[in-house]
């Protein structure tokens, strides 16, 4: 009997294993790859504990969001002391919001490189999710990267989780390097979306594995809905735009993509697709979607590099049974490659992501409502954003029904600066801010991207800025920085 078979034991006496205080690092990023059986079992766990009247909290490390089974059965059971660094699940975000749960609301490409250097607390178990086990120690991930080999490396005690259901779809997907350590850091030789620097297995301590599970569960990922118009508008205006770019001599061809989560960016990936005038296309990503199956269909996708395979049950099906075709064109990374800022530079990227609001000035946020609730978090969207050869933001022009301008005097929270973005886009219209001072960036916003109910008022504060404010290069006026944020507040709208 191999070392395989003596650690084979039930998800209940995995979660028995775990301890109160424990810091957990669980596999997956944006719903893929991350545990299923044994966050269920410790959740039952937790709330038979709490019953009897005693104490068991964990902290949760992840690579980004998880799906409801882990995040959200953990929340449920009150179990979450501390989550970090990534979430979008709405038990574990009514935790975070009404104070039960602390979280730590990180860059993504930032968490491994925390946890390696002693930052922040190693875990002190790592649960895995894994395609394949091999009698020497090796192991193949299941659906993400993320920061697994960064968890399997730092923690004292392994269980893995085996998805009997993937077989060897993922088997050949993943490279496994890490980046190395400052100083003098030698930079890993990634030039492209389709270049390969590490193993596709990661190799571990087999004395550090307490247990191994089996399950054979899906990845809980909602299916794939059609981009909606205003979402297509907006996917339609990118690409009109680049092609412009290109035909300008501004943009060189052949530039790798990066799209965020999310219908709207769902939207370009299929608006390319759809497009006969684009050619094959790389793209350079974290979370690779369900939107990029079209492409590979058509025979438009060349490589797609990310850190995440995150699509629906049906379309996992569909992976599955066409993987040994398919799988060619993928390249599973570690968060911290795929979300690198020299690899990002050095691949040349176009960025698209998603804001919950932008300002009139080129600020961005992406992670809080009305500056204190929060929604999901940054993720990666400030490593893109930053480091991208040429970047967009996102956004339908208003919410709630045209309740909400998603363009607003000024954000509540500020995630992105405006040194740090390049071109906004909504269904009004496209603001390229490059080459443009704070009023010219101001006007061009409000003329382009704002709601046409929403212009008015909008015009109105930058006119009273330029007037009362201390200074004329930043024209904002603190007294009424957020008076559309406390009318809505107030009564539910923001006009």
């Amino acid at each position: 009997m191999n070392w395989i078979e003596g650690k084979k034991c039930s998800a209940e006496d995995a979660a028995a294993m775990i301890q109160d205080g424990d810091i957990l690092g669980v596999s997956g990023f944006t719903l893929a790859g991350y545990p299923k059986a044994v966050p269920l079992a410790l959740a039952a766990r937790a709330e038979k504990l709490h019953a009897a009247g005693e104490s068991f909290q964990v902290t949760l490390y992840a690579g980004a969001s998880t799906g409801d089974s882990c995040d959200g059965a953990l929340s449920r059971a009150g179990a979450l002391k501390l989550r970090m660094p990534y979430q979008s699940n709405p038990s574990l975000r009514k935790g975070i919001n009404d104070g039960s749960i602390r979280y730590i609301d990180a860059h993504l490409g930032k968490m491994g490189y925390l946890v390696r250097t002693g930052a922040v607390p190693a875990p002190t178990v790592a649960v895995i999710e894994v395609s394949a086990i091999l009698p020497d120690g090796r192991v193949c991930l299941s659906t993400s990267g993320g920061n697994s080999v960064c968890y399997l490396d730092m923690a004292p005690k392994i269980i893995l989780e085996l998805n009997t259901r993937l077989g060897e779809s993922c088997v050949g997907m993943h490279d496994d390097a890490l980046p190395e350590l400052p100083p003098h850091a030698k930079p890993l030789p990634v030039y492209s979306a389709g270049d390969r620097v590490g193993s596709e297995f990661v190799k571990i301590d087999v004395n550090k594995v307490i247990a191994v599970v089996e399950n054979d569960a899906y990845d809980e990922v909602t299916p794939f809905v059609e981009p909606d118009d205003v979402s297509r508008n907006i996917g339609e205006r990118i690409l009109d735009f680049i092609r412009f770019e290109e035909s300008h001599g501004r943009l060189p061809k052949g530039m790798a993509y990066q799209s965020g989560v999310g219908k709207v960016a769902n939207a370009v990936l299929c608006a390319m697709a759809n497009d006969e005038r684009l050619g094959r296309i790389d793209l350079f990503t974290e979370v690779i979607q369900e939107a990029v199956l079209p492409l590979l269909k058509k025979g438009k996708l060349g490589v797609a590099s990310g850190t995440a395979l995150t699509l629906s049950q049906a379309a996992q099906q569909e992976f599955v049974q066409n993987a040994a075709d398919w799988k060619k064109h993928f390249v599973l990374r570690q968060q911290e490659v795929s979300n690198s800022p020299d690899i990002i530079r050095r691949v040349g990227v176009i960025s698209m992501n998603t804001a919950l609001e932008a300002d009139i000035f080129g600020n961005v946020n992406s992670s809080l409502v009305c500056g204190s609730a929060m929604m999901n978090g940054i993720g990666g969207s400030a490593d893109f954003a930053r480091n991208c050869a040429l970047g967009f933001f996102l956004t339908p022009s208003v919410a709630k029904g045209g309740a909400i301008s998603s363009i607003v005097p000024y954000v509540s929270h500020v995630d992105h600066t405006e040194h740090d973005t390049q071109i906004f886009v909504t269904e009004q219209g496209l603001a390229d801010l490059r080459g443009l001072a704070s009023e010219d960036r101001a006007r061009l916003i409000i003329k382009n991207c704002a709601h046409p109910d929403f212009r008015e008022p909008l015009t109105d504060f930058l006119e009273y800025g330029l007037k009362h404010a201390k200074g004329r290069h930043l024209p904002l006026a603190l007294e009424r920085a957020f008076e559309m944020h406390n009318r809505f507040l107030e009564t539910g709208k923001m006009l």
